[in-house]
């Protein structure tokens, strides 16, 4: 065969590239990645052996392998783990670009493990993002309790027409319900029909919660819940929960029934928002019911909800079925305990709390904060002052709660001097002052007749004002007579917040006292207008406003509205009777309330009183002092006292006013002697004036 040039060029060309020698040369591969043995230790939990692999092989390791050992970083919260698996993804992909959705996993291991700074920076820094790296960075952001940034980021993920995924929207909608942003809210629900996600449990469920915790009522959030086709145990637990938050106990313990007749198993959360809706006398039966339901479902012994039904029989007054679970509890801690005490002592049964504090085998500040609260609310004023000198002797956690406990007591007492000690160690100690104490502050003050202080301190707590603000100061003017400057901040609380029954009541209370009937009007017709309920407490301020505005039509109109057991109610018109020279309508009523079973009290008699004086009813006058004490078992007080001296004075009775005064428990006071001597001297009884003389 003739050799051509092209065939001499073909096999020089195969003489370069086979080797000369026979023997084959080893082509030099990088190594495989130990993938097996890292995978062994991350199975076993030890981070720190597959750290030593990792850092041993500059080659990559499969995405799986990387996953992985992010996932277990992420339970353990092992940050610097995190860098060295970030460090090698980054390192070992040079000088290619590392797989976006790696990255991704990076960010949202950084955010479980609480650095955002590390997930924000590694977010600036990836080159080719995609909608998984923004969902990572919001969701981060969500997670970590940053709701502001959060929903920055997604108008600027939405604003670069990037897709935002189911867990992004529920992200962004738990951060609106973070911020109560209801306006957001609403925006991000027309995104959500937009794309299309409207049929999906998780974020309808998010939407049930955000409009739950952003409004006053539930309209919305309900409507959004009715239109779920299947709500899951969640759903049905943020309903319940959302009625709960905002007061309205019948609808939670209702949605939780409705959710048992439906065949969804409840979640424990469930069951005890359930049980805390109950946990008043009026639903105590229904509450009764879903402790069937749980003893059938076998989650009677669950921590939690053994814990709920304690507080729920407890708060509703059953105290001994409340201790009866408490006796049968799995585990007795230091909440289980602090329940009993608390039960006790909100139901006025302070010894038995006492001897249940005692028994406690340890406290915390929520317990020694639960009996004190007891002390509070029965008026033990000295008793709580006593208990929280004990407190501070035993105990270093005292918070604010504990103070404006003591701030309610030094109102009691109305020792304003105690009260600005407190007011100056929680400034000294740069406490963070919430709105509970803050309010105990301006009630403290405006209880004490200190209104320039609370008129101070009601400027300090600023835009954190909320009803219960501008009632502590609305009630504190009220209180002390300066009526026009009460209506002056009325005014203003109209422009910052929305008024309730007990601002109504106060205002009418403030119109009454000059009397000023068009203002005391004006109030009646809001009421009726914001359609508010006429409760006792309502309609008592009402009859009173109009009966010292000698408009008894009006007073009796309102009182015959509905009938009621409410002895205040009944009080108002017995008083208004006396205070308008009507006193026979006084006894008449009192005859009426007595047929109704309406026990007396001792501003019942005062107003009985007041009517004999108007009438000149010196004998029944004194038969009603008499009957005080043997019949109805109210102690008489000064102002009763008062009353039998006008009444026996005025009248000329004045053998029958000296003994009254060689009977009485106590000496009378000054204004008492000064009116004795007034009515010895206008009688020309000279033993009486001479005695009351030398007692002035």
């Amino acid at each position: 065969m003739a050799v051509t040039a092209s065939t001499l060029l073909e096999r020089l060309l195969q003489h370069a590239v086979r080797p000369k020698s026979p023997t084959k040369t080893l082509t030099l591969r990088p190594p495989k990645p130990p993938s097996s043995t890292i995978l062994r230790h991350l199975s076993a939990g030890d981070i720190d052996g597959a750290i030593a692999i990792l850092s041993s092989s500059p080659s990559p390791f499969p995405a799986s392998v990387y996953s992985r050992f992010l996932l277990l970083c992420a339970s353990r919260r092992a940050l610097i783990a995190v860098r060295r698996v970030e460090s090698h993804i980054i390192s070992s992909c040079h000088p290619s670009t590392p797989p976006t959705f790696l990255m991704n996993r990076v960010i949202e291991t950084y955010a479980r493990c609480g650095c955002i700074s590390d997930a924000r920076q590694l977010f600036d820094e990836v080159p080719r993002r995609n909608g998984g790296t923004w969902n990572a960075i919001i969701s981060a952001y969500a997670r970590c309790g940053c709701p502001t940034d959060a929903t920055e980021l997604f108008a600027r993920m939405h604003g670069s027409g990037i897709l935002p995924k189911d867990v992004t929207f529920a992200s962004v909608l738990g951060s609106c319900a973070h911020l109560l942003a209801l306006t957001l809210a609403r925006q991000v629900h027309g995104l959500i029909l937009k794309f299309g996600f409207c049929v999906n449990v998780i974020l309808s469920t998010s939407l049930v919660d955000v409009y739950g915790k952003c409004q006053i009522n539930m309209d919305d959030a309900q409507k959004m819940f009715d239109e779920i086709p299947e709500p899951n145990p969640v759903s049905w637990n943020v309903i319940v929960r959302r009625y709960l938050d905002l007061g309205e106990r019948m609808k939670a313990a209702c949605m939780f029934l409705k959710m048992i007749r439906m065949g969804v198993r409840p979640l424990s959360f469930t069951y005890s928002s359930a049980l805390v809706a109950c946990s008043d006398i009026s639903l105590v039966l229904m509450g009764c019911q879903i402790h069937g339901n749980l003893v059938k479902s076998g989650f009677e012994r669950d921590y939690i909800i053994e814990t709920s039904l304690m507080e729920m029989y407890a708060k509703s007054g059953l105290l001994e079925d409340a201790l009866r679970i408490f006796n049968c509890c799995s585990s007795r801690d230091v909440v289980s305990w602090t329940s009993m005490v608390s039960g006790y002592a909100s139901c006025g049964r302070i010894s038995e709390a006492e001897m249940l504090f005692e028994e406690m085998p340890e406290r915390n500040v929520i317990s020694w904060n639960a009996l004190l609260a007891g002390y509070v609310r029965s008026c033990f004023w000295e008793k709580s002052i006593e208990f929280f000198q004990q407190m501070q002797g035993e105990s270093s956690e005292i918070n604010l709660v504990t103070l404006g406990l003591m701030l309610n007591a030094c109102a009691g007492l109305l020792d304003v001097d105690r009260g600005k000690q407190i007011h100056g160690f929680v400034c000294r100690h740069l406490f963070k002052q919430d709105l509970f104490f803050s309010n105990a502050l301006l009630d403290m003050y405006t209880k004490c007749g200190c209104l320039r202080s609370a008129e101070l301190w009601f400027r300090e707590i600023g835009l954190a004002r909320d009803t219960v603000t501008w009632n502590s100061l609305l009630s504190g003017y009220a209180r002390h007579g300066r009526s026009e400057e009460a209506f002056i901040y009325f005014s203003a609380m109209l422009l910052e917040t929305t008024p309730n029954e007990f601002t109504f009541s106060v205002m009418l209370a403030a119109a009454a006292n000059i009397p000023m009937v068009e203002h005391g009007k004006q109030m009646h017709g809001r009421i009726i207008r914001k359609g508010l309920k006429k409760d006792e407490i309502i309609r008592a301020a009402l009859v009173d406003m109009y009966c010292k505005c000698q408009l008894l039509l009006y007073a009796i109109r309102v009182f015959e509205e509905e009938t009621s057991s409410d002895v205040v109610l009944w009080n108002s018109l017995i008083l208004g009777y006396a205070y308008n020279g009507r006193g026979d309508c006084s006894i008449k009523l009192f005859e009426a309330m007595q047929m109704s079973n309406i026990r007396a009290d001792n501003i019942t008699f005062n107003g009985l009183l007041r009517a004999c004086i108007a009438e000149g009813y010196v004998n029944l006058g004194r038969q009603y002092f008499d009957r005080m004490g043997d019949e109805f078992g109210v102690l008489p007080r000064v102002e009763h006292y008062e009353r039998m001296i006008e009444l026996l004075g005025r009248y000329g009775y004045m053998l029958e006013l000296e003994e009254f005064i060689q009977r009485m428990p106590f000496e009378p006071t000054i204004p008492m002697w000064n009116r004795i001597y007034d009515f010895g001297s206008k009688q020309g009884y000279g033993r009486l004036e001479q005695l009351a003389f030398s007692r002035i």
